[in-house]
């Protein structure tokens, strides 16, 4: 049976959730949207405003009788830090309750198992928080961590990562780094919690990075599968006996998909090859329409698979939007069950995504809690 702290709790959620996703609303539209009575709407939105949580901001125009107050998030009242660590870079963003980026900072720092690793993580985080205005590591709710890998969430270990070429590596000597929470993620698991999963109640993920990796959700909570290996969308056979593929398997959606197929593996970036691209380069255009037609198939098989919404994501996520008319011609050319597209979708964050979501885990944790 459900109590009435916990119900009133999930009914003060509820709210927050709503204010964050509709930067401006009144009262009566949250008792209306959210099926709510008006005393508890105001009863608790009161609550929060004197919590400083949420802010009056005005009013709205007048339609004959009183005017009503609009309210919002106040995005200052709390941040969380995002970090993704990569091979050479470690990439650093200032997130606020609001889930506004407030600052970013790439700094080059070449992964190691030493411990002065660890040591040298934090130095960037000082240094990284010392150029915000009044924010120091003691005020931030916590900070989220995305790691290329798997990870044992339980234990804090990397059970694998292929890009940082580590096995059972302990995480616990960077949580002894710091004096607040860190929360650890799966670089495409943090990409979709990015994407807010109370928004894509069921969703699927494609990370189209250097490498290809993906994620879902399900009923708003990321599915990790038995072993924390679900989402591996990159290492489903595409092509039998295919491309080889840097697992040691042959015709992975990886080598047909990822973004390296279009840099070359690195020795072009991204944006040269889309330069090219728009300056109708033959041997360009020939990669790019290839491209396309295998990540339609992919994306036909997917959703044949899970019927869910498909968000592209990653570098190549990031540059679809203006290609996503020919990308949805192939895939209906490989999917004859339904007439539209209309359940793919383009990414809220270009490059920041997975810093986002493991800041944005401290946000969803507190709302829970309240």
């Amino acid at each position: 049976m459900v109590s009435k702290k916990e119900k009133r709790n999930s009914t003060k959620s509820k709210i927050i959730n709503y204010i964050l996703n509709n930067s401006v609303t009144s009262k009566a539209e949250l008792a209306s949207e959210l099926g709510l009575s008006m005393p508890t709407v105001i009863n608790n939105v009161n609550e929060l405003i004197s919590q400083n949580i949420v802010v009056e901001m005005g009013e709205y125009e007048s339609t004959g009788g009183r005017k009503a107050k609009s309210i919002g998030i106040n995005k200052n009242y709390l941040h969380a830090m995002g970090i993704v660590i990569t091979a050479n870079h470690l990439e650093m963003v200032l997130v606020n309750i609001g889930y506004e980026i407030e600052k970013i900072k790439r700094v080059r720092l070449h992964f190691s198992t030493d411990l002065s690793y660890c040591g040298k993580i934090k130095s960037c985080v000082e240094d990284f928080l010392e150029e915000c205005e009044d924010i120091k590591i003691s005020d931030l709710l916590g900070i989220g961590i995305s790691i290329p890998g798997i990870i044992d969430q339980k234990e804090h270990i990397v059970l694998k990562s292929h890009a940082l070429q580590i096995e059972n590596y302990s995480l616990r000597f960077l949580e002894n780094e710091f004096d607040v929470p860190l929360y650890f993620e799966n670089d495409a698991n943090a990409a979709m919690l990015a994407e807010n999963p109370q928004h894509y109640s069921d969703a699927i993920y494609l990370s189209l990075n250097h490498t290809l990796g993906g994620a879902f959700c399900i009923d708003g909570k990321l599915f990790r599968g038995k072993n924390q290996k679900s989402g591996e969308f990159g290492h489903m056979i595409l092509v039998p006996g295919g491309r080889k593929c840097y697992c040691g398997k042959s015709g992975c959606a990886d080598a047909y998909c990822a973004a390296s197929v279009l840099t070359n593996d690195n020795e072009i970036s991204l944006e040269e090859f889309m330069k090219k691209l728009q300056e109708n380069d033959k041997s360009v255009m020939e990669k790019w329409d290839e491209y396309l037609d295998y990540l339609a198939i992919l994306i036909s098989n997917l959703r044949m698979a899970y019927d869910m919404d498909i968000i592209l994501g990653g570098d190549v996520g990031g540059i679809l939007p203006d290609y996503m008319a020919k990308l949805g011609e192939k895939v209906m050319e490989y999917n004859k069950f339904e007439h539209d597209v209309s359940y793919l979708k383009n990414c809220s964050y270009k490059k920041e995504a997975s810093a986002v979501g493991a800041a944005k885990h401290f946000f969803y944790e507190y709302m829970m809690q309240m």
